[in-house]
Parts: structure tokens; sequence; C-alpha cells
């Protein structure tokens, strides 16, 4: 299988190699960090031998020697009629100098010289690596989000893998919180068909449940606000660079209102070009 999508990426120490790594795996890409040069032809081979058609690298440019020279690694892989695209990202000295106090981490030329004297000579360093870039990008002023939506646009191959995945999940307090979720909504104070003899064994997915719940003006007012805050969390759990956005809806047993709550939310959701769903029922699936 022929490789369709092969990126590199390349760039200054906190430019923002390691997000952009994570939006890349958010698209389906194979991915692998800090590869040293010397090593470029073996993972190509690797990749191909596994089938995988799209794969992007961070490719470990500081180390020299027995490790390899990127510019030597990248003209073999031309020779080799090897098809990859070159993305360098950079920042301006005061972004970087703010993203190494804030971080707290040691720029690895930092041993050599001050923060400002590494950046230089990192800079230095680079520059032909640069030059030889398809895409330049400054990231001085993107956050996660931004960037993140920079690599959709250039590299996504459809819209639906851009889209965001928000999973429902209905659960039962009694037997804990879902801990991945994101927001958690609480439905107890609804009307608790658990309390009607008839209903007890059925599900919020049954309709006699959904019509014993839709008959108090209180369900109903709290679904209207339920969607409406929901739809305002979603375009904004995407702008933050999020691929996945988990909401949980939570009553005693897990079995009756969370259920129908979280069906109603799907439905609603369902007619989003924006979002793919997922919905888990946890305690009707334990």
């Amino acid at each position: 299988m022929a490789l369709t999508r092969f990126v590199i990426v390349a760039g200054l120490s906190g430019a923002g190699k390691s997000q952009a790594m994570k939006s890349f795996e958010d698209l389906g890409f194979h991915c692998v960090d800090n590869l040293p040069p010397a090593l470029l032809p073996a993972f190509v081979d690797l990749s191909l031998e596994a089938g995988s058609e799209r794969i992007a690298l961070a490719l470990d440019v500081r180390a020299r020697g027995p490790y390899g020279d990127p510019l030597v690694a990248l003209e073999r892989l031309s020779a080799a009629g090897v098809p990859f695209e070159l993305l360098f990202l950079e920042a301006s000295d005061r972004a970087i100098v703010r993203r190494y106090s804030e971080t707290r981490r040691r720029h690895p030329l930092a041993d050599e010289a001050q923060l400002l004297e590494a950046i230089d000579r990192e800079r230095e360093h680079l520059a032909a690596l640069r030059a030889r870039a398809d895409r330049v990008w400054d990231t001085s002023d993107s956050t996660l989000g931004t960037l993140k939506a920079r690599i959709v646009a250039a590299y996504a191959w459809a819209p639906a893998e851009h889209t965001l995945a928000v999973a429902l999940i209905a659960f039962g307090y009694k037997h804990g919180l879902p801990p991945d979720a994101d927001v958690v909504f609480d439905v107890r104070s609804l009307p608790n068909p658990n309390y009607v003899e008839a209903l007890r064994p059925l599900t919020g997915s049954d309709p006699a449940v959904a019509e014993f719940l839709e008959q108090s003006p209180e369900v109903t007012s709290f679904l209207d606000r339920l969607i409406e805050f929901v739809d305002f969390l979603i375009p904004r759990a995407a702008a933050e660079g999020k691929s996945r956005f988990t909401i949980g809806v939570g009553c005693t047993g897990g079995r009756h209102r969370s259920v129908y709550v979280v069906e109603r939310l799907a439905r609603h959701l369902r007619g989003r070009p924006d979002v793919r769903i997922d919905v888990a029922f946890r305690e009707l699936a334990a």
C-alpha cells in the first residue's frame, strides 16, 4: 500500500511541534515524535510494510553525528522517490521565552547559553531546513485550537475528519461519575419513573417512560435549556482544540431519566454537520 500523505514536522523548540503532532494524530495519521534523521528511511520502510497510508513525524533536528543530518535524510527520501511535505514551525523570541517560562521546561541548548542566545543559535542551526520547507508557519500568536485548525485545513482529507466527536453517557450517581466526562448534568430533580411500579422495570428508551416524563412541564423546560447550553458549549470545545467532548448525564440509577435525556440530546445533535455522536448507557451495559 502506498503512502498517500507523509508530513515531516520540524522547527524551533517551543514553536509547537508536540502540539502539532497531537493534531495529526487526531486526524488519523500514524505519528512518531522526535525521530533521529538516520532512522528516517527505516521508518518509511516499516510504515509501508505495516500498510500505513498517512504518517506524520517530528524530526529530531538537534542531534548530529551518528543520529544523522536532517537535510541529508530528506535528500535521500527525495532521491528514493518518496513524496513528503515539510512543515516548519517558528515563533518570535518573545513567544518562545514566554512558553518556556510558563512550562518551566529547559531549552535543549540552554546548557550551552542563556535562553535568548540559545534561541538564536537554534535559528541559525535550522536556517537551511527552514529554507527547504514546503510550509513555514509562525505560531507566535497561535493557541492550541488555532494551530489545530490550521493543520486541519491544510492536511485533513475530508470535513468529517475534523468534526468534533461528542460522547453522551447516561450514568447512575450511585455507581460513580464517568471519569472521562468533560461536563456532567444532574437530572435527579426530574420526576422519577422508578416510583411508578409499571415503569420500574423499563428504561428511558421505552415510550411509556418518555410519555411519563413528557407529561411534566418541568422536563420539557429542562430539556430546552439543556439543549441550548450544549449548543453553546460545543463550538467552544472545538475552538479549544478538543477532538472529543464527553457529556455525562446522571440520575440515581442510570436507567430512566438519564437515558431519556441522553436520547433526546442525541436526537438533537445528530442533525448537526459539525459533530459525530457516540451514545453510551453505562448502567444498561453493565
